[in-house]
């Protein structure tokens, strides 16, 4: 049995050295394995070292000295401990970049904070290009070597402690430069901005100390927001309010127009002013629709919005009625005055009939216009825009910016307006027969009485 088992190990047959030969293959290719596991381990922890700006060589020799050879006779160790050692640290690793990476996002996003609210160059944040980067990122892209070093992190940490500091002595200055933006924007839009953030009451919270400059920084921030929305949703009324006043323009250049009494002559231009004329007459004339429904559109407006449409710190609706009543006040008077005309020129053609005509220089004279009219060509009287006062010959037509400057007391002169009389050139048959006999008699001579 002896003597067999010996021969079966001196076994030396083709059968056998097959089998080693299998056996070795499965070696090697194990080997060769492990191998290229090390290998795709290595590889990963020198790029995570390198975004994190760490000593791969002193890491890996951590693990094992042979992982970083510096011949090539020394061979890898490729045992399990050593792919145990490498996927710990690559854990580790990939830990430390998550932890840095949110670190540097939270910075980085100060950073810019801080670099609008400062106005800060261009130049000056490309600096920190670099860092700014891994905003855009997801943690596996971020592979630039060093973008993770604590360099970099403490570097931009820096600059946030920097501003902050610059911040703090310019918060004053940026108050104002916020509060200026807000005011802006409220005066392009007709909205009355919070008076609780003025210029006066900032500077006194500001040097009181009573109040912290960067929460009164973020509510003037709350504030420029809420009229940026305000005025996003009353774009439609202003657009509208837009086309009314370049109407009511085109109304009051009419008018101007019709009193010149030279706009017919061939002059340079003429043709041009006539074209114009003709234009203004056809937008005049939508003046009273478009009033109506910018009303309607406001009512629906304030409904939506629960809350009153005001313009410059006027409710719109009340500045619309009013001009309505103002505009027909207006069209009575010029009718009254028209009628008027007439009246006289049917007591002139009258007394001209029985006395007859005479020539005088003095007669054109003497049919001195009423104040605040002029002739417009046709035998009727037309006020002329925007010269009398409240209360005089012509009711001024109010628009939205008649209220500009006087938005305390302008319902103080409605009121004037609506209760004061009319002053018109308006007199009874008998007064002006008797105008028109002291008139002529003194250039006709009195008629013989009988």
């Amino acid at each position: 049995m002896i003597s067999c088992l010996s021969l079966e190990d001196q076994d030396l047959s083709l059968r056998k050295l097959n089998e080693f030969q299998t056996h070795l293959q499965a070696i090697q290719k194990e080997k060769s394995d492990r191998l290229h596991k090390v290998l795709q381990y290595v590889n990963e922890v020198h790029l995570l070292c390198g975004v994190l700006g760490l000593d791969f060589a002193q890491t890996v020799s951590d693990v094992h000295p042979s992982l970083h050879r510096t011949n090539q006779e020394q061979s890898a160790n490729i045992s399990d401990g050593t792919f145990e050692g490498l996927e710990q640290t690559i854990n580790k690793l990939k830990t430390e970049r998550r932890i840095r990476m949110q670190k540097l996002r939270d910075i980085v996003a100060v950073l810019f904070e801080l670099w609008n609210l400062m106005d800060s160059p261009q130049a000056e944040r490309n600096v920190f290009s670099r860092a700014t980067s891994v905003l855009r990122l997801s943690e596996a892209e971020v592979t630039e070597p060093g973008v993770l070093s604590t360099e970099i992190i403490e570097q931009a940490a820096a600059e946030v402690e920097r501003l902050a500091k610059l911040k703090a002595s310019r918060m004053k200055e940026l108050v104002m430069k916020r509060r200026s933006e807000l005011e802006e924007i409220c005066r392009m839009t007709h909205i009355e901005p919070d008076a609780s953030t003025s210029v006066e009451k900032s500077n006194a919270l500001i040097d009181s100390g009573l109040v912290d400059p960067s929460e009164l920084l973020a509510n003037i921030e709350a504030q420029i927001t809420k009229a940026k929305n305000e005025a996003l949703s009353r774009k439609e009324i202003m657009d509208r309010i837009d086309r009314w006043l370049s109407a009511c323009e085109e109304e009051n250049w009419l008018e101007d127009y019709n009193h010149d009494e030279n706009r017919y002559n061939a002059g340079r231009g003429a043709h041009i002013n006539l074209k114009r004329a003709e234009k203004a007459r056809v937008t005049v004339s939508k003046i009273p629709a478009m009033v109506d429904n910018l009303i309607n559109r406001t009512l629906a407006w304030e409904e939506e919005k629960k809350i009153l449409f005001l313009y410059d710190g006027v409710r719109l609706v009340s500045i619309l009625e009013d001009y309505k009543v103002t505009r027909k006040q207006r069209e009575e008077e010029k009718k009254r005055c028209r009628d008027q005309k007439k009246i006289q020129d049917l007591l002139l053609t009258e007394r001209e009939a029985i006395y007859g005509s005479k020539p005088s220089p003095r007669k054109s004279n003497s049919f001195r216009k009423p104040n605040g009219y002029r002739a417009n060509g046709n035998g009727s009287m037309t006020p002329t825009p925007r010269r009398n006062s409240v209360g005089g010959g012509t009711p001024e037509l109010l628009t939205p910016r008649s209220y500009s400057g006087r938005q305390n007391g302008y319902f103080k002169e409605m009121r004037r307006l609506s209760t004061a009389p009319l002053n018109f050139v308006a007199m009874s048959k008998e007064d002006t027969i008797s105008t028109y006999t002291s008139v002529y008699g003194s250039e006709l001579g009195s008629p013989p009485h009988g």
